[in-house]
């Protein structure tokens, strides 16, 4: 059923899990893991809300039923919270499909993606069409996806995003740049041009130096390991808790770098299963063809990122993770 709620930008405000999908060992969606999963992140977090079908939650490899399903469940799972549905595909008439589809199952708002072939070079008038395209495709909200500066020519040049801050309900960026400065320029121009829209940080490794500067929130993966942390983090830097910040960023640092700051970059969606399937929040740690599953010494070195998080205790005498007291 279509989301019937009347939006504004600052009702987006706030931290998003950007999950991911679980499922079997055959490769097929375990839809009752994805319930699992999304309770699991929700529970007691001070979350305001799930990205799904974003790059963590597989939106390359899924069709565009598994797309629908997904938003259904996380609908469902949510209670209130708010969904924002990424939307990826090289194509601007099926994104613009998979827009409707969003609606249609009751997401909130969606997110545009940078197609692959972007990586590339894409002209300024490509760029600005596909986002055209799916904005006029539904009456949701829509966030925008700044690219990190190591991903080919997928971030925004100065004037593409002018361009695209003119669409009139775009709410907020999921700002990827991946680094400080570039995650700053980009602050600093939409809120000159369009100060309504958030800039949320959203890249792992350096959410700290990012909330400092100023964030409306953020929609991450570490969320949907770490919410409660991820949460606190930013809650410590706007009640300018430096001490509190840093403390957490000590802990966090470390799973970020773990899961997305070790080449190959593309295997940090198989990493992020394996931390969930380590603490024992997923039955399978699989991804599709050709991603598949990490070999033994990937699980060893996230465990140890996991511990250095206190999310774990060192391994038990059966050789069995053990979980830290407290932690679910």
């Amino acid at each position: 059923m279509a989301s019937t709620r009347t939006a504004t930008t600052s009702d987006f405000h706030g931290i998003y899990a950007s999950t991911v999908c679980p499922m079997d060992a055959g490769g097929a969606i375990d839809e009752a893991g994805l319930e699992r999963h999304l309770n699991t992140v929700l529970d007691g977090t001070g979350l305001r809300g799930l990205l799904v079908n974003g790059h963590a939650g597989e939106n390359a490899v899924l069709s565009r039923a598994e797309h629908r399903r997904v938003i259904e469940l996380a609908r469902r799972a949510a209670e209130g919270r708010l969904i924002v549905a990424g939307i990826n595909s090289e194509s601007s008439e099926a994104a613009a499909l998979l827009a409707r589809d969003a609606a249609d199952a009751g997401a909130d708002a969606v997110m545009v993606f940078a197609p692959f072939s972007w990586a590339l070079g894409a002209a300024p008038r490509v760029i600005v069409s596909h986002h055209e395209i799916v904005h006029q495709a539904t009456s949701l909200p829509m966030f925008l996806f700044q690219g990190s500066v190591r991903a080919g020519h997928t971030a925004f040049a100065p004037d593409v995003l002018r361009a695209l801050l003119a669409l009139p309900r775009v709410v907020g960026i999921k700002e990827g740049s991946w680094e400080t400065s570039a995650y700053e320029a980009v602050r600093r121009l939409t809120k000159s041009v369009r100060p309504d829209v958030a800039v949320m940080a959203s890249g792992d490794e350096h959410l700290l130096p990012c909330f400092v500067l100023g964030s409306e929130g953020s929609l991450v993966s570490l969320a949907a390991i770490v919410p409660e942390l991820i949460v606190a983090l930013d809650r410590a830097v706007a009640r300018e808790d430096l001490a509190g910040a840093r403390a957490l960023h000590e802990r966090i640092y470390p799973l970020a770098k773990a899961i997305y700051g070790t080449p190959p970059g593309s295997l940090a969606t198989a990493r992020i299963k394996a931390c969930l399937a380590l603490l024992r929040r997923l039955a399978h740690a699989t991804c599709r063809a050709p991603v598949g599953d990490l070999p033994r010494e990937e699980f060893d070195r996230l465990e140890r990122a996991l511990a250095d998080a206190g999310l774990m205790q060192a391994r038990s005498a059966a050789g069995k993770p053990a979980l830290a007291v407290g932690m679910s």
